[in-house]
Parts: structure tokens; sequence; C-alpha cells
């Protein structure tokens, strides 16, 4: 059995962020400038003779009109340019990876690079503080209680004792599900003698529902936004512990590859879940 090890976010009640922040630019735009320089030719002067034309020769082809050469007016019929197809090329290749997103529910791009280009989050409801009790998660056949967790010595947030694997643990350093921000919840992945409360966490997709009974009698609505898979050494804190835009749930979990020791498993697995209802 492993724990989940993940950074800690700061303790205590964190200010409320604006609900809509500056979209970053998803890329920069792509200038190719074209610079065409004309020679001229100039006439010696002096003892040089100067050619006659020979009659029975070719005549010369006219002089370019307005500065542009054949070659010039041939590259302004063949095509848009190199700049415009890599920008087209982006183009596809973002819209394919977003669609790819939204059916599978894996996170293909950073939040940072679609600001923006996603929809706006749905109406949602604020709840006030209270403490969860249960865990329901119809799609995986997960019906769990919750009990508090705080920090381990490490300064991570503590995993729930091996005697409660089949138990998931809230983060009591955090907000409640349906306060403003990620409430986070934690769980075991599997034990030295089976299946924990989180094995099927990674087949969540965007669009399941996660319900969360709190102890004031509300039952909290969340639905899947993405399920993210992160190396341990470089779990996006920011990501994961920092959007206090609205109502967050973040489940989180082990997964990938078994390296043993205190590590355990090289991975941890995130679902990022918004709060759309409250009952």
């Amino acid at each position: 059995m492993t724990g989940v090890r993940v950074p800690t976010p700061e303790p205590g009640p964190r200010p409320v962020r604006p609900a809509t922040r500056p979209a970053p630019r998803a890329w920069r735009r792509v200038v190719a400038a074209a610079a065409g320089r004309f020679g001229r030719a100039a006439a010696q002067m002096g003892s040089a003779s100067v050619a006659t034309p020979d009659p029975s020769a070719a005549p010369l082809p006219p002089k370019p009109r307005h500065g542009w050469s054949a070659g010039a007016r041939w590259r302004a019929r063949s095509g848009p340019g190199l700049p415009v197809l890599v920008i087209g090329t982006l183009m596809l290749l973002i819209i394919t990876m977003l669609g790819v997103e939204r059916l599978t529910g894996v996170s293909l791009l950073p939040d940072r690079f679609i600001a923006g280009l996603a929809p706006p989050p749905k109406k949602f409801p604020l709840l006030p503080a209270s403490e969860p009790v249960s865990l329901e998660i119809s799609k995986i056949d997960l019906d769990a209680p919750v009990h508090s967790v705080g920090l381990a010595p490490d300064g991570s947030i503590a995993a729930p004792p091996a005697e409660r694997a089949q138990e998931a643990g809230w983060y009591d350093q955090g907000p409640t599900p349906g306060q403003y921000g990620p409430a986070v919840i934690v769980g075991h992945v599997d034990t030295s003698t089976g299946p924990a409360v989180f094995q099927k966490l990674r087949e969540l997709r965007a669009g399941d529902r996660v319900e969360v009974a709190r102890s004031d009698g509300s039952v909290a609505v969340f639905e899947v936004n993405r399920v993210g898979r992160y190396d341990k050494e470089s779990l996006p804190a920011d990501e994961v512990f920092g959007d206090f835009s609205r109502p967050e749930l973040r489940l989180i979990t082990c997964g990938g590859r078994w390296v043993g020791g205190p590590t355990g498993y090289a991975d941890n697995v995130v679902v990022f879940a918004s709060l759309v209802q409250a009952r």
C-alpha cells in the first residue's frame, strides 16, 4: 500500500479570486516579412565602346512593371506561403486535441494553452462550510465514507490509514465541498491485499457526476471536467490547488508504474470537477 503524496497547499482560507481572468495568448502570431531588392545597372563612362545590337538576335523580354519580376509574380500565384500553412496546421492540431479531450476526458493540452478556447463555466451554486461525510460516484460503483486527514510529517497531505483504505480522506486545511476553491479528497488505489477505495478513479470521464454528502444534510453534486495523470515529482500545484474561481473538487490517488519504496506508484491521478448542483 502506498500513500498519496502531493504538494501541500497553504493552510487556512484563501481569498476569493475573480471568476473571470484575462486569458493568456494561446499562441503568438507568426509574422513573415518579405523584402525584394532590385539592383540597377550602372553605365560605365569613359573609353569603353558601346556594343551594337545584332538584328538576328532574339528580342529582349519586356521590363517588369511596378518593380515585380516574373519570379515574384509566380510566387504570388503559387499559394499562401509557409507561415500560413504552419498556422493552419497548428490550429487543426489544437482543434483535434480539444475534440479528443472532450470525448475521452483525458487532458492533452495545458490549461494555460487553451484558456479562452474552452466554453465558459456553467452557472453554479455556492454552499456554506460543512464537512463531507460520504462520497458516491455511480459511474464506477463507488459509495464510501469520508473522514478528515491533515498533514503528514513530511508536509504532504496525509493518506488515510491502512485500516481505513476503503474510505476517502478530505483534506481539512482546505475548503469543504461546495465552498469557493478546490476541496481535496484523497484515497488509496490499492493495498497489499487488494483494491482500495479509488481503484477505478482513472476510469472517470468528462461529464460524469460525483456526489458528496455533507454533515449539514446537503449534497454537493460535481461534474467531472477532466482527468489528469502527473509524475509525483512534478504535480502542477497551481492547477490542483490554486483555482478559486468557483467551487471545485479534486479527487487524488496513485497511478502509473510501481517503483516501490516510499514513493510507491510513480504518478498521481487527479480528477478535476466543478460544482453544478446542490440539494
